[in-house]
Order: C-alpha cells, then structure tokens, then sequence
C-alpha cells in the first residue's frame, strides 16, 4: 500500500501540456482528485484522497522537475510516510507511449526528477509508476520531453489519462506486487 503519490511536472503554462508533465495531467484528471480541495504547502500543491478505506495524499511539486525531492521530502515528514510507502508517477522515455509499468526502486534512468527525491529521501526504494511517453526518433531528448505531444497522441491522450486510474488505484491500495498485469500492455488497445 501507498500513503503518498508524487506526480512529478514543471509548473507554468509553458510546461502544462508537455510530455515531462504527463503525471501532472493524470492527477488533474483522474476521479480520485477532481474536485479535492489542493492546499499549497511543502513547495507544492497537496490533496487528501482515500479509496477502500485506505487515506492517501497526491502532490505536486511546484519546485520544477529537477529539485522535486524538496517538496517531497518535508511533506512524507510531516505526514510520517516513509519512502517505501511513496509512489512517484513520472514519465518514462524507454516506454511506447500507451504503456504503464511499475517498479519498486532500482535505478533512476538519468531522470532528473526522481535523482533529486531519491536524494533528499536518502533512498532509491520508492514505488514508481513509469508512464510511457517513448523516445524521439532523432532530435535532443531533452526538447522531446519539454515539447508537447503529436497530434495522434493528442488525440490519445484522455484515453490513457482515464485508464491509468485503474492500475494507480490498485497499486495505491493492493500494492505494487498486485500490478505487474498493467506492466508491458498496452493500455489504449
């Protein structure tokens, strides 16, 4: 079970739609948080949910990207989650677009992101919800996550958005090791 889900992003409307910030759009978007009450503290924005009985918080980071772990550090303290109970939804460069994967722990791909919470948790063991956003044909990596997605992603993209819910809420609830069916499927067929 999870008590915390991080989504990772960069703030400001230049970042909004863009495929570094695909966690952000799932928790504006899915029905666990649509209309929670969002307080600002811990440098992010933070909201309380609960499913099955189980009470859990989502935030996001207004840090940008990079520094994310100086939100997610003093809120886990504050509410005494430990980092095995952390899941962190982020996007996933080494995923197709349409595919979701969980892991608990394990390296950090060069993603800025989840260095920095790993940092500031002192850990690497939290859960991950890996997000597929694949990998640019040719081009810069870092221009392909801070741009936004294709038109056929676009068009999509509030499929995927609705049927992430699912596997976070199972994994919230059940744990990570009741998720593995989500993992290499893909989700939009």
């Amino acid at each position: 079970m999870f008590d915390l889900v991080v989504g990772v992003g960069n703030p400001g409307s230049d970042y909004a739609t863009t495929r570094h910030n695909i966690a952000w759009l799932f928790l504006d978007h899915t029905p666990s948080f649509q209309g929670a009450n969002w307080k600002s503290k811990f440098k992010g924005l933070y909201a309380e949910s609960s499913h099955k009985g189980h009470k859990f918080y989502a935030v996001k980071p207004q840090t940008f990207m990079n520094l994310s772990g100086e939100s997610v550090q003093p809120l886990a303290a504050f509410f005494k989650i430990s980092p095995e109970k952390i899941l962190v939804i982020h996007d996933e460069l080494d995923i197709p677009f349409g595919q979701v994967h969980f892991k608990m722990g394990g390296g950090l791909a060069g993603h800025n992101g989840l260095k920095s919470i790993a940092q500031c948790l002192g850990t690497d063991q939290f859960g991950r919800m890996r997000v597929g956003i694949g990998r640019p044909v040719h081009g810069s990596v870092a221009n392909y996550v801070l741009s936004p997605f294709s038109k056929e992603e676009q068009v999509q993209l509030p499929l995927l958005l609705e049927k992430l819910h699912d596997p976070m809420l199972s994994c919230v609830v059940e744990g990570i090791n009741k998720v593995g069916i989500y993992n290499k499927k893909n989700l939009l067929a």
